[in-house]
């Protein structure tokens, strides 16, 4: 029974209801200032013009007192930005009783603060599942008694007793037993590892195997979380508040401005000319424009599963040159995958896979659900299981037709046999776990298991580098070997390996110095690194809730390619508020000529300065529209690509049967080499070769029109025919073989160069096609097995 977790006291959260304040109050003033001028014009119509002038002066007035408030924050701040405008001119049409243009420029000022408010408004970050998961109490052993004390109470030195899914209290040393845990709140790997005695231990880390010891080598407040949850507040309060797009023109707009104002002023000794100056410079281009751009693509952004917590994210999206990325979860799926099950000799793998995912069906084990998983997806009959036995760090045990087998981490690893070695060397050589399947205590398989890259991952890349990127980084808490692999497989530009919460956050700070950075990722270990980059995004779909309070930016779907997707609308947008910026104020510029001559009336010039406001306005409607075309595949295509994926998945499952042959013609000299050729023969003839002539003669051409043209395909298409070649090259040493009844010497050789060469060739081939054509239909990346022969991930226990 887990120790009871008293409430951990922290600091408050944010203040959420002064956003809901200021929201409600931005409302208010603008059906205020709305009101006041239609009921002005209403009576204005009536002939009650003394009561239109008080209805226009209450609208103005309204406005004043708030816009001076935001004039003088943002001076406060070192800013000023186009809120001085906007007060000048409110207060300039009451001295000069131009209460009409008043009213209309307190309604403009009033929308747009609206609207800006709409885009910044953001929700509170108040890392509450940082704090959730915070250990909040500790088993204390003194002699016999174990006592339950708070986590603050730790002692260096005190021996500290962790029960099976608890978690761990303070940084210090196991002892007594090994430990089997849970990392991925640290480190974001989802395998677990093991501890012998004597290894150091973090705070923050679960248990997930059985009761261990640790003795107390630092207390809650220095402990691992502890800094990472500090790291998380100081990020979050240390980021600077945003620029708006408004404020940046506005620093050259307003001094000329006030420039041509006082010139006309001065020219025509009359201040109604100034301050029609001043209301045609009302920055409205800058107040609406950029604003009304930001919320079109906040909006176009969530249709595609993108929620943008503010106006500034956006912005600093648009603007970034710098990503750095967590592996687990982000750029790999996040869960173990099978990617290979080899056998003892004679047995079927998929025999093999059907006895340990009906034991493993009562599991809640990562490995276990993969194994079932896969059990399934591959349609076998999985059996009930009974008296089933889950040994924490080491597996399952259950009766499965009438045979007792296991599944997991043996006692003494089963590698005195030929195929047993070989499962070994494979899963060091590709960082694979291992599962090991055993009946009536005989070893009969091993099911080797990575953490897959994500299908989209090289496309979703690529696609971010055109879209303004230059330097792409990987952070993450895994061994430097698999960091490296996946790093050279997506061409980034620098990998970080093993980087604790604190590490990754002194990477992200480091970066920011050099330019904008994004940071991505979904882990509880990421949240202080996302709080602490310029924009953080997280994966939300599957993260955990403490990365996604922490970030500006939430991928709702599970799919990584709406990251391009998000920074491709977030380019698009802020070139458009700056177009419509740009555009509405050289209007503005035009008009302020104009009325510094005598030729436009205040009221007239507010009204003009309305019409420049609607064509900005419409012109920053188009960041709603989709950001460039994409591949527009019809829905005949669309199946045709889900089909052919899918038989990609059952044909990689074969494909161990071209090394294996390869082994056999290495290790043995008698039939077994000929009868494993056989089957490669059969596999290529029966299965493979017509599947790779349908997608030749039927799915490369459907995509031509799509991509744009057949050249698009040509390299596969190239690549075909070699797999042609070797196939009917391996054919032809079957049949010499036949009629001399077995593998000569002198054919062992290129029999092996086309096996390797062909196995070797079909796996980058299947990737490539995955990642270049199967990514087009809208569901692959809810399968990431699709990408299972990614060479990824470290070392797990089960």
């Amino acid at each position: 029974m887990n120790a009871p977790q008293p409430k951990a006291t922290s600091c408050p959260p944010r203040p959420v209801w002064r956003h809901r304040l200021r929201s409600s109050f931005e409302s208010t003033l603008l059906a205020g200032t709305a009101t006041a001028l239609v009921a002005g014009v209403i009576a204005w119509l009536a002939g009650a013009q003394s009561v239109a002038g008080w209805c226009w002066i209450a609208g103005t007035v309204s406005a004043v007192v708030p816009a001076t408030a935001w004039m003088a924050a943002a001076l406060r701040r070192g800013r000023a930005g186009v809120d001085l405008i906007a007060v000048l001119s409110l207060v300039g049409t009451l001295l000069v009783g131009e209460y009409l243009a008043g009213a209309l420029i307190a309604v403009m000022v009033a929308t747009g603060r609206a609207l800006d408010a709409a885009a910044q408004r953001r929700a509170a970050r108040d890392l509450t599942a940082l704090l959730e998961h915070a250990p909040r109490s500790a088993r204390r052993r003194a002699g016999d008694r174990v006592e339950v004390i708070p986590a603050d109470e730790v002692a260096v030195g005190d021996l500290l007793v962790v029960g099976p899914g608890e978690v761990v209290p303070v940084d210090g040393r196991i002892e007594g037993a090994v430990a089997v845990l849970d990392e991925s709140v640290l480190t974001g790997e989802p395998l677990q590892v093991e501890r012998a005695v004597g290894d150091s231990v973090r705070s923050g880390i679960v248990n997930a195997g059985t009761a261990f010891e640790v003795r107390a080598g630092a207390t809650a407040e220095q402990s691992t979380y502890a800094g990472i949850v500090r790291l998380a507040r100081q990020a979050g309060a240390e980021n600077a508040p945003v620029v708006r797009l408004a404020d940046r023109y506005a620093a050259w707009f307003l001094p000329v401005a006030l420039l041509v104002a006082g010139a006309a002023w001065l020219a025509s000794g009359s201040p109604v000319r100034a301050v029609a100056v001043l209301v045609v410079a009302t920055p409205c281009p800058l107040l609406l424009a950029a604003p009304v751009a930001i919320v079109s693509g906040l909006s176009r952004a969530s249709r595609l599963g993108v929620v943008i917590r503010s106006g500034g994210a956006l912005e600093n999206l648009g603007r970034a040159t710098t990503l750095m990325m967590d592996k687990t979860g982000t750029l790999t799926a996040g869960r173990p995958a099978v990617v290979e099950i080899l056998t003892a000799p004679d047995l079927d793998a998929g025999e093999v896979l059907r006895l340990a995912g009906s034991a493993d069906q009562l599991s809640p084990h990562v490995l276990a659900e993969a194994i079932v998983a896969e059990a399934r997806r591959r349609g076998l009959p999985l059996a009930l299981p009974t008296d089933v036995v889950e040994r924490p760090g080491r597996g399952v045990s259950a009766g499965v037709d009438g045979h007792r087998v296991e599944v997991g981490r043996p006692a003494r690893t089963p590698s005195g046999t030929a195929w047993a070695r070989t499962a070994v060397n494979r899963a060091s050589l590709d960082g694979a776990a291992i599962a090991w399947v055993s009946m009536d205590d005989a070893a009969v398989g091993a099911i080797l298991l990575r953490d897959p890259l994500r299908r989209h991952a090289p496309r979703t890349l690529r696609r971010l580098r055109a879209a303004g990127l230059t330097r792409l980084i990987m952070l993450t808490g895994d061994r430097l070997e698999p960091a490296h692999e996946i790093g050279s497989v997506l061409g980034l530009d620098d990998v970080k390996a093993e980087q604790s919460p604190a590490d990754k956050v002194g990477a992200v700070r480091t970066e920011e110095q050099r330019a904008v950075t994004v940071m991505v990722g979904d882990g509880v270990n990421d949240a202080p690194a996302l709080a602490a980059a310029t924009v953080g995004v997280a994966m939300g779909a599957r993260g955990a809730s403490a990365s996604s309070e922490a970030a500006d930016i939430v991928l709702t779907t599970d799919r990584l390619d709406r990251l391009a997707d998000a920074m491709e609308i977030a380019r698009r947008s802020r070139r458009i508020a700056v177009q419509s910026a740009v555009a509405g104020m050289s209007l503005s510029l035009l008009a302020m000529a104009i009325a510094a001559l005598g030729l436009l009336a205040p009221a007239t010039g507010a009204l003009l300065q309305e019409g420049i406001d609607v064509v900005v306005i419409l012109n920053a409607l188009r960041a709603l529209r989709s950001p460039g075309k994409q591949a527009e595949l019809p829905a005949d295509t669309e199946r045709m690509l889900l089909r052919f994926a899918a038989e990609h998945d059952e044909l990689r499952d074969a494909l161990a049967q071209l090394r294996d042959a390869a082994d056999h013609l290495t290790t043995s000299r008698d039939d077994s080499a000929l009868e494993a050729l056989r089957r490669v023969h059969t596999f290529l003839t029966d299965r493979l070769l017509p599947h790779e002539h349908g997608e030749e003669s039927r799915l490369y051409p459907a995509l031509a029109m799509p991509l744009g043209s057949a050249e698009a395909t040509a390299t596969m298409s190239r690549t075909h025919a070699e797999i042609d070649r070797l196939a009917i090259r391996i054919g032809t040493h079957l049949a010499l073989a036949e009629t001399s009844g077995e593998v000569s010497a002198d054919q062992r050789a290129d029999l092996l160069a086309s096996l390797y060469g062909l196995h070797a060739l079909l796996r980058l081939h299947f990737l490539q096609e995955e990642e270049n054509y199967f990514v087009l239909a809208d569901d692959t990346d809810a399968h990431p097995t699709g990408a299972r022969a990614q060479q990824n991930h470290g070392d797990g226990a089960r």
